[in-house]
């Protein structure tokens, strides 16, 4: 816990100095041109009523099994909240104080095996420090190839969940030996792809489950290891100013409320409905972003040959 709050005080203290540099920014240029939609996103200010509600139903049902990163992402495509290229920032940006909470609740409330929780966690921070350098400096077409393919992947998940095709897991508490070296691998995986919008939670049951870890004790493994990718990630997507400012503030205030009416209040839904109606809804927005990217792509070669960032 105390780590983790150390974490939590660097990447505060690193976001904080973020926001007043824009702020001090928009003082000197003035307001960023309407047809800019990026610098319109990253520009500093207090998030909207929307933004801040998207906060909390997201991380509300995050809480109770359904995840937040492919519903988040959905929402912003639908409604165009935030531009491609800055979603997956503003995601690792804006829901890590919530995942924080739903950490602190669930490591100290179910049980598990420490070593097996550390390292699992450790595999996972590596990964993701590693998948944001590469992540947070490329173009706009290959977040949309990278965040359509994530979008099918997790809606896919969700239809199984919802069908209940996913392991049952089973008594075990930790892992050792060769459960453990692939549990390692999987989380440095889930720590790399976090940065394209997979949510660790889905993939997290699946893999562990075949590893016989009880269900109940994988999301203090999946909560604990996302409340450290998120810093890890969010610093090299900060340095890049690869996130949408007021989009990842309305989150974090409106998603930590969220979180504690889950824990304390609601505890237990049926979410089936749900997991049917967001893996849609994941689909469709999937779909869009590789309409996107194939959009561009035509723009690009009709225009004719340019070096491609990143």
């Amino acid at each position: 816990m105390l780590t983790l709050a150390g974490f939590g005080v660097v990447f505060t203290a690193l976001w904080g100095r973020d926001i007043a540099r824009k702020r001090a920014r928009a003082v000197a240029v003035g307001t960023p041109l309407a047809g800019d939609a990026e610098a319109q996103a990253t520009r500093p200010g207090w998030p909207s009523p929307l933004q801040m509600l998207i906060g909390l139903v997201t991380n509300f049902f995050d809480f109770l099994g359904i995840g937040s990163y492919a519903t988040t992402t959905s929402i912003y495509k639908m409604l165009r909240q935030v531009p491609d290229r800055l979603i997956p920032g503003t995601l690792l940006v804006g829901h890590f104080w919530p995942t924080v909470a739903q950490a602190v609740i669930s490591i100290t409330i179910i049980d598990v095996d420490m070593v097996t929780l550390v390292s699992l966690i450790g595999a996972a921070v590596l990964g993701s420090w590693l998948g944001a350098g590469m992540v947070s400096g490329w173009p706009k077409r290959k977040i949309q190839i990278g965040m359509g393919w994530a979008l099918l992947a997790a809606a896919g998940l969700m239809f199984a969940k919802a069908m209940h095709w996913l392991p049952p897991g089973g008594n075990t508490l930790g892992l050792e030996g060769w459960r453990l070296a692939v549990g390692l691998c999987a989380n440095f995986t889930f720590g790399a792809l976090m940065n394209l919008g997979i949510g660790a939670y889905l993939p997290s049951l699946v893999v562990f489950g075949l590893l016989g870890v009880n269900l109940t004790a994988i999301y203090p493994i999946m909560m604990g290891s996302c409340a450290f990718i998120m810093p890890t990630s969010s610093i090299r997507f900060i340095g890049h100013g690869a996130y949408a400012t007021r989009a990842a503030l309305g989150l974090a205030v409106g998603g930590v409320p969220g979180v504690l009416m889950a824990a304390y209040i609601i505890r237990q839904l049926d979410v089936k409905q749900l997991l049917w109606m967001v893996s849609v809804v994941a689909v469709y927005a999937a779909l869009s972003m590789l309409h996107s990217a194939a959009k561009d792509r035509r723009a690009a070669n009709a225009a004719g040959p340019t070096p491609e960032a990143g």
